[in-house]
């Protein structure tokens, strides 16, 4: 492994700008004078995304801005001794000591436990005196190998006074009389940082107030469980998360003092106060049963976090399916032709590598090269795409569900999303994507409120595995099933009898196209979007021989115009301003551009599922200028998908690029502007 730190990466008591921006522009440069960048420019830019998120001083003159990047391929630390100071947002003033810390995009967990160890050390007042005193970059280099050795960060007690030293506390009823003990957790989403610094910091804080603390990371570089007798000796635990915990059951009953990761890093002595507070406390709050993390423990975490907390954890799990299924439908049109979509079940069932399928017989008129290789490759890869697309609403109910009820909720999630989408096959009416949060939501407080029952002690073993995912699969399934299904069946019909009656009068075509549009972008793949769908399918059916400016025609081109404009919108909006979206987010904005060039409009999803206050309403707004454009300009189109796969079943393709890119550029303009609005009160992924 390549030395993380060299001299060539220090600067000491170096003018490197008057505010936090040029700090981390000069540091990246210093990377690159080193010959450790491959895109500078990159790299700057992730480091400023991420400091756009959450200021990364911190108390005692500290700043360590950081980011995974595709800039670097090693893993790299620049230092520089600032002079003067330069304000990076820690509450006791400006920083002189900031470290660059750069992971590679894809760096595996050695790297990531090295860069945890540095974390953890900044917070150690020996340490950054250390490097305050150094006088040469070789020092410097010196001190930080010293830290970063071989060995991962541990859960491990932090020495305290030996009266303290072996906590004889029993599980459930911690004494004010007898030793204390505490255990805490802290994570942070993707962190190589925070989740370290927190833990370090509370760890400092427990040894100057005399209790031994255990702290889980549960954090990228890996993590330690906490032993089941640490727990059970503890009086009380410490939650500083900004994700759910892993197998919190484990701590049902505890006193719970509850955060974000932030807090401790900021005062980790109140945390720890309060945490012995508790632990004296019988009527404190307490971890519940199955409880996810930060439901309401301790009353620190608001609504809106919680809210947020729940809606990316489902989001972060889907987001996989997204990628995967998007851009093997993609690939499949681009082997098999746009036609490959009705005939590649019959093509993977009745041929194979050494009995290909013959595509003019099959229809495939646009199959790569009218090969039949290339015909069964392409209905393989749509196979599995269409296969990977029906797990990705059923996968966000289901970690949506985990993140408040944690594992007994998965099940009931599951079945929920899968309802809103029909996977079954019973005719439920579909609700897509927001069905899924509804239903992911509901199975999770179900899960919850099942999990908090007061049971006899022989039955507790059962209710994780089998009583709780029962139930709120039941209960939640009725709801669903019972209650809004009706409803919503009711209101998809209306929509369909309105789109009917508008097409049939040409003075309101370009209304039409408006309120596909909308419809296509409100719900990407819901029932307002599948209806939209629906009806232009239906009608290019009955326009198979009509002439090429038939309205069905042009209710086709405005409808797939439509659909492709939010993940095209999403995805430049991520390249424009990153520092607006989260890591994932951008990381899914690269993936967005071959789903909404591919008519793919379920790539907007997990943008419009972290933050659909701002999203939808920008999307839906581009969308309606791309359909009334594509009406207005006579736009026809004679396949039912394939994006920009199909220009050759396409009728005026310079109308059709004209209202696309409109489109495209109005939901991302107006994405951005409703993001800029509050950038503070944004809950971004940290990392």
């Amino acid at each position: 492994m390549a030395q993380m730190i060299t001299e060539d990466l220090v600067r000491l008591d170096a003018d490197l700008g008057t505010d936090k921006h040029d700090v981390i522009r000069a540091l990246a440069r210093i990377v690159d004078d080193a010959g450790r960048a491959t895109d500078v420019d990159q790299l700057a830019e992730d480091a400023l995304a991420r400091e756009a998120t959450a200021a990364t001083g911190l108390n005692g003159g500290i700043a360590i801005p950081h980011c995974r990047s595709a800039g670097v391929e090693t893993p790299t630390l620049a230092f520089a001794r600032l002079s003067p100071g330069v304000e990076f947002g820690a509450k006791d003033g400006p920083a002189d000591l900031a470290f660059l810390i750069a992971a590679p995009a894809g760096g595996d967990a050695s790297h990531l436990k090295l860069l945890a160890k540095l974390a953890r050390a900044l917070v150690k007042k020996e340490f950054t005196d250390s490097l305050r005193a150094a006088t040469t970059p070789a020092q410097v280099v010196a001190l930080v190998s010293g830290v970063v050795g071989d060995e991962p960060p541990t859960a491990a007690p932090v020495a305290a006074a030996p009266a303290a030293a072996a906590p004889a506390a029993t599980a459930s009823t911690p004494s004010a009389s007898g030793p204390r003990s505490l255990v805490a957790v802290t994570a942070c989403p993707t962190g190589i940082a925070h989740t370290y610094l927190a833990a370090e910091a509370l760890e400092a804080a427990a040894a100057k107030a005399g209790v031994p603390i255990q702290v889980e990371t549960q954090g990228s570089a890996g993590s330690t469980p906490l032993s089941h007798d640490a727990i059970a000796a503890a009086s009380a635990v410490i939650f500083a998360v900004d994700v759910g915990v892993r197998d919190r059951q484990r701590f049902a009953g505890k006193p719970v003092v509850s955060s974000g990761v932030k807090r401790p890093i900021d005062d980790g002595d109140a945390m720890i106060a309060e945490a012995l507070r508790y632990a004296d406390d019988p009527n404190a709050p307490r971890v519940e049963g199955e409880a996810s993390a930060g439901e309401g423990a301790g009353g620190e975490e608001s609504f809106g976090h919680t809210a947020r907390r729940v809606l990316m954890t489902g989001v972060s799990y889907m987001i996989p399916f997204v990628a995967a299924g998007g851009l093997l439908i993609a690939l499949s049109f681009l082997f098999g032709g746009y036609e490959i979509v009705g005939p590649a079940g019959e093509i993977v069932v009745d041929n194979t590598l050494f009995n290909l399928p013959d595509p003019s017989a099959l229809g495939l008129d646009h199959a790569l090269l009218d090969n039949g290789f290339f015909a069964y490759v392409g209905s393989i890869f749509f196979v599995l795409g269409q296969t990977a697309f029906k797990f990705l609403v059923p996968a966000l109910a289901g970690y949506i569900a985990y993140a408040i009820a944690d594992r007994p909720g998965i099940a009931p999630g599951f079945v929920m999303g899968a309802l809103a989408i029909d996977l079954g096959g019973f005719g439920l009416p579909q609700s897509g994507f927001l069905g899924g949060i509804i239903g992911g939501i509901m199975a999770g407080i179900v899960a919850l409120w099942i999990s908090r029952w007061k049971v006899a002690p022989w039955a507790r073993g059962l209710m994780p595995v089998l009583l709780i995912p029962l139930l709120a699969t039941m209960i939640s399934g009725v709801v669903m099933i019972a209650v809004l299904s009706k409803p919503l069946g009711w209101l998809m019909d209306q929509l369909n009898a309105g789109l009917e009656n508008m097409s049939e009068n040409s003075g309101t075509a370009i209304l039409l196209g408006v309120v596909l549009g909308l419809m296509m972008a409100f719900d990407m793949g819901g029932p307002l979007n599948k209806v939209a769908y629906s009806f232009a399918v239906a009608g290019l059916g009955a326009a198979a021989t009509a002439s090429d400016d038939a309205a069905e025609l042009k209710v086709m081109a405005a409808v797939m115009l439509a659909g492709m404009v939010p993940p095209l919108a999403l995805a430049l909006a991520s390249v424009l301003r990153p520092s607006l979206f989260t890591v994932p987010e951008r990381e899914n904005g690269k993936a967005a551009w071959a789903l909404g060039l591919s008519f793919i409009t379920e790539g907007a999803i997990p943008f419009a599922a972290a933050d659909p206050a701002r999203v939808i309403p920008s999307i839906m707004l581009g969308s309606a200028v791309t359909g009334g454009l594509a009406m207005a300009m006579d736009v026809t189109l004679r396949a039912p998908h394939g994006g920009i796969f199909v220009l050759f079943a396409v009728g005026n393709i310079l109308g059709f690029f004209i209202a696309l890119v409109a489109g495209v550029v109005v939901a991302a303009g107006a994405v951005i502007a409703l993001k800029s609005i509050g950038q503070e009160d944004t809950d971004l992924v940290t990392v």
